[in-house]
């Protein structure tokens, strides 16, 4: 089955170990996985995590070029490294530098070829295009089955 993953990238300390364990919980046991993500801090990598633990593969969607040295954090570039190296197949958007164009690009490329769309989301209203409301709605509207994540105690950072 292919799996994407859509959601927040500022979570708290507590929501990420929340999120982490919840989306561990729900891939234990599934067979011949392929997680589709961005692997942007937060959602995005905490997903990928869960799926190489759940024994799957990695599928890395990037919307441009510049993405690894523009918006890669320096406390988020080791994971995505190690999430990187791990991935079987990455996709980079013909996008020479990270704009909105670009992550909407790679909001489609991951939608276009999953079965179902795991959300970490709190359920709040999107603030423009590209973001986590969006890419659920998008889903919903394709017939893609999107299952949200969002535990008990989660909170935004």
């Amino acid at each position: 089955m292919r799996i994407g993953v859509t959601g927040h990238m500022n979570l708290t300390p507590e929501a990420a170990r929340l999120v982490s364990d919840a989306l561990r919980a729900h891939l234990d046991g599934a067979a011949d996985i392929v997680g589709v993500s961005c692997i942007a801090r937060g959602a995005d990598s905490l997903f990928a995590d869960a799926v190489l633990a759940a024994g799957g593969e990695l599928e890395v969607v990037l919307p441009s070029r510049d993405y690894r040295q523009t918006k890669v954090k320096p406390d988020h570039a080791e994971q995505f490294d190690r999430l990187m190296k791990a991935a079987t197949t990455v996709r980079v958007m013909d996008f020479d530098q990270a704009s909105r164009e670009a992550y909407e690009a790679a909001n489609e490329a991951m939608l276009s070829s999953v079965d179902e769309l795991l959300a970490v989301w709190d359920g709040q209203p999107g603030t423009g295009k590209g973001g986590t409301a969006e890419a659920v709605a998008e889903a919903r509207e394709r017939g893609v089955k999107v299952i949200v994540i969002w535990p008990e105690g989660a909170a935004r950072g």
